[in-house]
């Protein structure tokens, strides 16, 4: 259930960056990133997802997902933005799960 709650997160990240793409656009193009790195992001988002749910490529899945949750948090620091925090401390807090995940996978396989 955890894993489907966490993947959850990402299926709805997809679906915001899809029909909203401009924002993401938005936020890559101020950090001098490629604006269509959105769509990399999408694939890793639905990819990552769908791993989750189904336990394939477990740890290699939370571990990337918790790199990328990482990342991207740094487009969410604006501290002077207390929405933006919370999005940047979620995004820590996903990744924190993600890393649990991929340890207790790692001590315990369920196959």
């Amino acid at each position: 259930m955890g894993r489907f709650c966490i993947s959850a997160l990402f299926v709805t990240g997809a679906a915001q960056k899809i029909y909203a793409p401009g924002v993401v656009e938005g936020m890559l193009a101020a950090h001098g990133w490629p604006e269509a790195l959105i769509w990399p992001a999408v694939v890793l988002n639905l990819v990552g997802a769908l791993l989750l749910v189904t336990g394939f490529f477990l740890v290699p899945t939370a571990l990337i997902l918790a790199v990328y949750c990482m990342a991207t948090s740094i487009f969410h620091y604006l501290p002077d933005d207390p929405w933006q925090m919370s999005i940047f401390v979620k995004n820590w807090a996903i990744a924190g799960g993600l890393l649990s995940l991929a340890a207790a996978e790692m001590r315990e396989p369920h196959g």
